[in-house]
């Protein structure tokens, strides 16, 4: 395939004029003999994005535990760009997630259509109960490295992060410096002060959950989390930028604070994403959503969020005064990275998977390229 006619993102974070060859499904360095050419028509080509924190869409979550549930998602994320996926957990009971996580793993090796699945972040169940947000309280509890290892096991490799709280677990600088090296720990839905979040961070924490959201404020006297990510300079940061969980004016501050390197566009977003208004699931918790706003019918909380990768990106171009080109690696080359899959996604490179999307100039998708082939 010859993607021609086409600005082609760079790993330099550029636009150039010129055209994209694939062939057998990746990337090729040249010009290739094929019979399928693509006019991009001036288009925008950038890489297939990557979700690294969402839950579910299309009526389906993650945690519905089915591979009917796992395909029809990746059936969705594909259609609109998402090419690959680390979809999150809930807080479930121990004996439930394992179960998730197995099912996952077997889907893993089937040979599915849809975008890949390529990683499961852990976002529960070593979480506070003063910052659970949309998850069930019941089920959370202190980590425990006997216990992460069962989901490592699982997985068999999935799982690429796990979230703790670390001022409600008392070893939780014992558990980062065991699990450390087999897993990337993130602080998430957590309560922590700035010096408790460094030390977890100083320990080998290396991930920081939906910044902002289910943490602490940060402010002049208490920079809490936030403060702490800023200062971890090894820490990658997620933001949800739907253009309801964070403001747009706090987006823009954060990306000067902390640097377009370190962060991560997410959705965050649940089953009634691409689905109408009305009453949902999210970890057994019913949510009502108008819009894109989801919030929890118990006490109002925001909920998640209803908003797909693309227009998360889109929103944070056209509505918060991000670059382009800041957005486009903040939603393929950064998560690639945190993931530890680079050398297979995340950029337009020789090699590598052969995942495209076409955007117009108003960034209105075109089309979406997976593995050299057109699939919308």
């Amino acid at each position: 395939m010859i993607i021609k006619n086409v600005k082609v993102f760079t790993e330099d974070k550029t636009f150039i004029d010129g055209q994209i060859a694939i062939q057998d499904g990746v990337f090729a360095a040249g010009w290739q003999e094929t019979d399928e050419v693509i006019d991009g028509e001036g288009c925008y080509a950038i890489p297939g994005l990557i979700d690294i924190h969402f839950h579910g869409c299309k009526g389906y979550d993650f945690c519905d535990g089915t591979k009917e549930a796992i395909e029809e998602i990746a059936r969705y994320e594909a259609s609109i760009g998402v090419t690959a996926i680390a979809p999150a957990t809930m807080t479930l009971t121990v004996e439930e997630l394992e179960r998730i996580l197995s099912v996952a793993a077997s889907y893993k090796k089937e040979n599915r259509e849809g975008a890949d699945l390529v990683g499961i972040n852990m976002e529960g169940p070593f979480i506070s109960k003063v910052k659970k947000g949309a998850q069930d309280e019941r089920h959370i509890i202190q980590c425990n490295e006997e216990i992460c290892q069962r989901f490592l096991d699982a997985s068999e490799g999935l799982v690429k992060f796990v979230g703790i709280a670390p001022e409600d677990n008392a070893d939780a600088v014992r558990f980062i410096k065991q699990m450390k090296d087999k897993v990337r720990i993130s602080l998430a839905h957590t309560n922590a002060d700035y010096d408790t979040a460094m030390a977890a961070f100083d320990a080998g924490a290396s991930h920081a959950v939906h910044l902002y959201n289910a943490m602490p404020a940060f402010t002049h006297r208490a920079p809490g989390v936030v403060g702490a990510v800023s200062d971890s300079g090894h820490v990658m940061a997620e933001l949800i930028c739907d253009g309801v969980h964070i403001h747009p004016s706090v987006v823009r501050a954060t990306f000067k604070m902390m640097g377009e390197d370190r962060m991560i566009l997410i959705s965050d977003s649940m089953r009634a994403t691409g689905m109408p208004d009305g009453q949902y699931t999210l970890g057994g918790l019913d949510v009502n959503v108008v819009g894109n706003r989801a919030t929890l019918v118990s006490d109002g909380a925001l909920a998640g969020s209803a908003t797909n990768l693309l227009d998360c990106m889109r929103t944070a171009v056209k509505k918060m005064g991000l670059p382009l080109e800041t957005a486009v690696a903040c939603a393929t080359m950064n998560p690639a990275r945190s993931l530890g899959e680079y050398d297979k996604y995340g950029s337009i490179a020789p090699g590598k998977k052969g995942n495209v999307v076409l955007l117009d100039q108003e960034l209105n998708l075109k089309a979406v390229i997976k593995d050299g082939k057109r699939i919308s």
